[in-house]
């Protein structure tokens, strides 16, 4: 079974590819994404030798442990999904943080040291990463991109009618199983291992939580004297939405030297809370939990470049995010489409407004 440290070194690995995928998409960064945008790396019109050696090919260039590179071996539609649902989870992350002092930096060193602590901002890493990859194989297999597994096999729905009429249920039985299993399963080693754990779990339950049943009627003139329904899970956006929130209510537990708030000291915990195995505290909660206290992320260190140059909205977070340093001010000119209508048929007819705007960014 694979422990939190394997798992730190394959996010650590799988953020690394992101980031190659987020500048060839830059524009992805700015909006939610629903989970399916899929990204094709594998040619379609391969003889099937070809093909297997191409997907053996993808799944090692992911720098995967051996466990992890056996499973994604076992199905050619692994890798494409695996790559999918790092690029979805590294930009919903940064779309969740843009206003924020950590805005989900993950380069190079910021990103190794994040994934060594146990702060607030890694166990939202580790969330976002086991949602991200649970709602990209539950959509992949609803959309037949996987050869182990198809539309939603839940016993309460007529999935094989639903199919016939259009609607193929996402297949999170599966999906919630296979992440599980590829993630690690629970280590019994230290209080960090189990905390990355829990908060993998987090990403899961949220997934969960918002799958909703939809419904079609097959009667005469609309009447729903016949009705066929399948599970969909929720956008991505809203996961992201979810474990944000989380987040920002995440509870603190277990004992530890907080090396970046440079505070040291035994930690209890609230009244109710459970303790884990081998004496350490550990929460039975649906929220994220952590060790450290963050650091501030206003200078440049070990684990963010800090905000000077950062870019802030004047009523809105220019205060925080400059950590009370104040912020410059600029004045530019911008043309934009404006004023656009359709046109019969079929096209989008704008104009080309100018305007001047002012932009703020944060002093060093």
């Amino acid at each position: 079974m694979l422990d939190g440290p394997l798992l730190a070194r394959w996010l650590a690995a799988a953020f690394a590819l992101t980031l190659l995928l987020a500048a060839l998409r830059p524009s992805a960064a700015y909006f939610g994404l629903t989970g399916s945008e899929p990204l094709t790396i594998l040619p379609l019109t391969l003889e099937p030798e070809a093909a297997a050696q191409a997907h053996y090919k993808a799944c090692d260039r992911l720098k995967l442990e051996r466990k992890q590179r056996r499973m994604c071996r076992r199905d050619p539609g692994v890798a494409e999904t695996l790559v999918e649902a790092v690029s979805m989870s590294a930009l919903e992350c940064q779309y969740q943080f843009r206003f924020e002092r950590w805005n989900c930096t993950l380069e190079g060193r910021y990103r190794a040291s994040l994934l060594k602590r146990g702060f607030k901002e890694t166990a939202f890493l580790y969330a976002i990463s086991s949602a991200g990859l649970t709602h990209a194989l539950a959509k992949a297999c609803s959309a037949g991109r996987m050869e182990r597994c198809t539309c939603d096999e839940a016993p309460d729905l007529e999935n094989r009618e639903a199919w016939q009429w259009g609607g193929c249920g996402d297949n999170l039985k599966y999906s919630s199983k296979f992440v599980k299993e590829f993630l690690g399963r629970r280590s019994s080693k230290d209080l960090r291992a189990r905390v990355d754990f829990h908060n993998n779990l987090v990403g899961v339950k949220v997934i969960k939580a918002g799958v909703e049943t939809t419904c079609k009627c097959h009667g005469v003139s609309g009447s729903c004297t016949v009705r066929t329904c399948w599970r969909q899970l929720a956008p991505f956006h809203e996961v992201g939405k979810r474990l944000k929130h989380k987040y920002e209510t995440a509870l603190k537990v277990g004992s530890t030297t907080n090396e970046a708030a440079g505070e040291a000291g035994a930690i209890s915990p609230p009244r109710g809370r459970a303790t884990g195995t081998g004496g350490d505290p550990l929460p039975r909660t649906p929220e994220l939990v952590h060790l450290d206290d963050s650091p501030s992320f206003c200078l440049a260190g070990r684990f963010s470049p800090g905000t000077a140059g950062r870019r802030c909205h004047r009523e809105k977070n220019c205060e925080s995010i400059c950590c009370g340093r104040g912020h410059n001010t600029q004045s530019r000119v911008v043309t934009r489409p404006c004023q656009c209508q359709v046109r019969w048929c079929c096209y989008v007819e704008c104009r080309q407004c100018t305007q001047r705007e002012e932009v703020y960014t944060c002093k060093g």
